[in-house]
């Protein structure tokens, strides 16, 4: 199991740097933050954004992985990503985790857009299969409905192409079925928020089925179930998984149970959403992480 932190892009840079530096020191495998125009767990927060925080966090590390949670068409074009991947992937030494995913409600709103689930999955999976062309190939040109590229040059790149030590981690959240069939078709690991319940038993439940889907697509598309990774995020459970160490080993474990290769938790916060101590936090660092590993 690996294990990763994500950092809420709400603190100002004098305040975020420590937090970053900690995350490699307590021994995370990876750190993420959102990528988000506005997140509305805290629409009323300070909120930077992504790609600078991410080379800033770069510049204060050296060994733990950087990622977006996620980077969304709502906010993005696969051409200018491409570029900051680029850069990101260059900046951190071959460290950066690429998150993508459909993206909700309240970015796509402040932008001007009204699209209907359906189109917004669509437009994903076109977002999607670009952005991969992008990161794979060299005068790229795509005309589709949503997205258009005209003999895109993708210098320094393409970096994921066969020399798994230059691959940018495609690591594409999804839930439904076709999205979960895309994550297989095109990502290198899958990652998921398991969805809304009332429970604890009740989201278990739901990651769970999630789980099963992801085993018939990649039987169905013949891929090995060991090298694809799994990423959940253990926080859209209704009990926050740093409430004590106990609840973090617990959900580790179940996670584990469901064939999860990697969890995500939050650095805890003062008030909600994730309200929690540091106290919680550096035991899980110290003691419960080294053991289940």
């Amino acid at each position: 199991m690996r294990f990763g932190l994500t950092i809420l892009p709400e603190h100002p840079w004098s305040e975020a740097a420590p937090m970053w530096r900690e995350a490699e020191q307590m021994g995370f495998d990876h750190a993420w933050t959102f990528d988000h125009v506005t997140w509305g767990g805290l629409p009323e927060s300070p909120w930077f954004a992504a790609v600078p925080t991410l080379a800033a966090a770069a510049a204060v590390t050296d060994r733990i992985g950087l990622g977006t949670f996620v980077s969304s068409p709502n906010n993005h074009h696969p051409v200018q990503l491409m570029r900051e991947v680029l850069a990101l992937h260059d900046i951190s030494g071959g460290r950066f985790l690429l998150g993508i995913g459909s993206g909700g409600d309240i970015d796509a709103r402040i932008l001007g857009e009204d699209l209907p689930l359906r189109d917004r999955v669509a437009r994903f999976h076109e977002f999607t299969r670009l952005l991969d062309r992008l990161l794979t190939e060299d005068h790229v040109t795509a005309d589709g409905r949503f997205y258009a590229a005209r003999d895109v040059r993708t210098l320094p790149g393409p970096v994921r192409g066969d020399d798994a030590g230059s691959r940018v981690p495609l690591v594409v959240a999804a839930n439904g079925p076709r999205s979960i069939d895309l994550a297989v078709e095109r990502g290198d690991a899958w990652m998921t928020y398991g969805g809304n319940a009332d429970t604890d038993e009740e989201w278990w439940a739901l990651v769970a089925g999630h789980s099963r889907r992801v085993d018939e697509a990649l039987e169905a598309a013949g891929r090995q179930a060991s090298g694809f990774g799994r990423y959940l995020n253990l926080d859209s459970a209704p009990t926050f998984s740093l409430t004590s160490a106990a609840v973090f080993e617990d959900a580790v474990g179940r996670a584990a149970g469901l064939g999860f290769t990697d969890v995500i938790t939050h650095w805890p916060r003062a008030t909600e959403p994730f309200r929690g101590t540091r106290d919680v936090l550096d035991v899980v660092a110290s003691d419960v992480i080294p053991r289940l590993r």
